[in-house]
């Protein structure tokens, strides 16, 4: 493809780094931001510098927050007898959207994936085992809230054989979430209910 201008070139280049985002989508992106007032532009590119620049993880459940701790863990009126499992923090937010959730949540931060080079070692389960065992513990129910997908089900199999030694109930999302499905793409409805209806791992 052929560019009028470097910058345009190289701006295009960028923008079809993301995930699902090809050069000719990235065009018309970058031909908009030219078209957007100035301050627009640069209120979002300020807003980008921002996002990378101060985001944190939480250190307790690993989700995206603006502070070491996010309000999920310190909020108040959450369970904090039940922890739910999931892989990434877009799973955490399409839970919270259905309302039919008050425990806390532990971001895996992806799943068992030998094909891309993904062991449990790449993962945050060491944190998890370690929530688990510490003495103060009052987690009474873990819930695995895994896509069903090959790679989610050799997850919660894997973590069920670590979490099994310990005196928590180990559950898992009911079949509501269709096969090979994502959690963040499943309707509130559906997915709220999946939490509802959770059954025993087995």
């Amino acid at each position: 493809m052929e560019y009028p201008s470097k910058l345009i070139e190289e701006a295009v280049n960028q923008v079809s780094k993301l995930p699902g985002i090809g050069k000719k989508s990235a065009l018309r992106i970058v031909l908009q931001l030219i078209k957007e007032k100035k301050e627009n532009t640069f209120a979002l590119t300020e807003a980008l510098t921002k996002l990378r620049s101060n985001i944190q993880y939480c250190k307790h459940c690993h989700v995206i927050a603006d502070q070491a701790e996010c309000s999920i863990c310190t909020g108040i009126r959450r369970d904090k007898s039940i922890l739910c499992i999931v892989e990434d923090t877009k799973d955490i937010m399409a839970i919270e959207n259905t309302g039919q959730y008050t425990g806390l949540y532990h971001v895996l931060k992806g799943v068992i994936s030998p094909l891309q080079g993904i062991g449990p070692a790449e993962l945050t389960i060491d944190s998890l085992i370690e929530r688990v065992s510490k003495p103060d513990s009052i987690i009474k129910e873990i819930i695995l809230a895994l896509s069903p997908t090959m790679e989610g089900d050799t997850t919660s199999f894997y973590l069920h054989k670590k979490l099994k030694e310990f005196p928590v109930k180990i559950t898992v999302i009911s079949r509501g979430i269709p096969i090979g499905g994502d959690l963040e793409y499943a309707d509130e409805i559906t997915l709220g209910r999946s939490i509802s209806s959770r059954t025993l791992f087995s």
